[in-house]
């Protein structure tokens, strides 16, 4: 009878250990592992210098690790779509730009911003075009005027073929009756390797925003012929804007952080308030100042409308460049 009871004991001991063991687990709580933000731009650029402050700001505010990975290539698209066909479970973040908006209507990829779940827009920069401090041009419009009296002959870079920077040459050529072709378009990784061709002579121009090639501007290397917004930037007031050149044309380079579309409500919506923390802090308000970058906030679905509001926007100007073709 004392074996009998023993062995009951045991049995019963064994069956509630395995209905423990095969119940529903509960999911480990948001992060709980290293993060990581996917750059689709080169290191060193505006976009690459600001994803990884916001890697320290995260792994502040999450007590995890939050790494930068660049992953360049195909006028954005590769980062982009790495990004979105991440693990959705909150760990992986893409630091979207403004050729997510583009690149689908120029056949780059079929890839587009409903393929993420946006978190928040951080950022917005006019566009410029940059020259070398002993450019024989002192204005945009010289500039134009030369490329339009001697096609073919000056070369211009800041980011991939198609990309934001050379769309907002693009249609700044367009606006002034310049075509495109008129000045070689000589296709890199982002601003920074573009800016390092100016400096050295392989280039006449570069198209990117002022706070990318801050450093080389103040130390007297580089000048601003003209900056792409409706009113002179607020860090550097001595740049005059297109409109004031008589020409209308206005581009805003963007960036914001997106998770995979099928992340998880819970964990969008912890990302989402911790990340808007982040954009409103003093810490923040003093990086973006320091480095001349313009603050933008938007999140959640507003971010969302504004990304479907740049779709629309760009469809007219990538079509008359004739970049809606494979």
């Amino acid at each position: 009878m004392r074996f009998l009871m023993q062995h009951w004991i045991a049995f019963c001991v064994a069956l509630t250990a395995t209905a423990v063991g095969c119940g529903p687990q509960q999911p480990a709580e948001f992060p709980h592992k290293q993060m990581t933000i996917i750059c689709p731009w080169a290191p060193g650029g505006g976009t690459d210098r600001v994803a990884r402050h916001w890697a320290e700001q995260l792994r502040k505010e999450f007590g995890q690790p939050c790494v930068v990975t660049n992953k360049q290539g195909g006028s954005g698209s590769t980062g982009h779509s790495s990004g979105a066909f991440a693990r959705a479970d909150g760990h992986t973040l893409t630091i979207v730009t403004f050729e997510l908006c583009t690149m689908h209507t120029m056949k780059i990829t079929d890839l587009t911003h409903e393929q993420f779940a946006p978190i928040l827009q951080m950022n917005a920069d006019p566009a410029a075009i940059i020259v070398r401090k002993d450019a024989k041009w002192n204005s945009i419009k010289e500039l134009l005027d030369d490329a339009k009296a001697n096609p073919g002959k000056l070369k211009m870079s800041g980011t991939a073929t198609k990309g934001a920077w050379d769309l907002a040459r693009v249609g700044l050529q367009q606006t002034y009756g310049v075509p495109k072709d008129a000045i070689i378009w000589t296709p890199n990784q982002g601003a920074a390797p573009s800016l390092t061709e100016l400096l050295g002579g392989h280039i006449d121009a570069v198209c990117c925003s002022v706070p990318e090639a801050a450093p080389q501007i103040e130390n007297g290397d580089l000048r601003v012929l003209c900056v792409m917004g409706d009113e002179r930037l607020e860090s550097f007031p001595e740049y005059p804007t297109c409109k004031e050149e008589g020409i209308d044309w206005v581009v805003v380079g963007w960036r914001g952080l997106a998770a995979p579309k099928d992340t998880p409500p819970e964990t969008l919506a912890k990302l989402r308030a911790t990340c808007e923390e982040v954009a409103k802090s003093e810490a923040y308000a003093q990086f973006m100042k320091k480095n001349g970058f313009g603050v933008e906030i938007r999140v959640g679905d507003e971010f969302a409308q504004f990304l479907a509001e740049q779709d629309r926007q760009w469809s007219d100007v990538i079509k008359a460049a004739g970049y809606d073709v494979e």
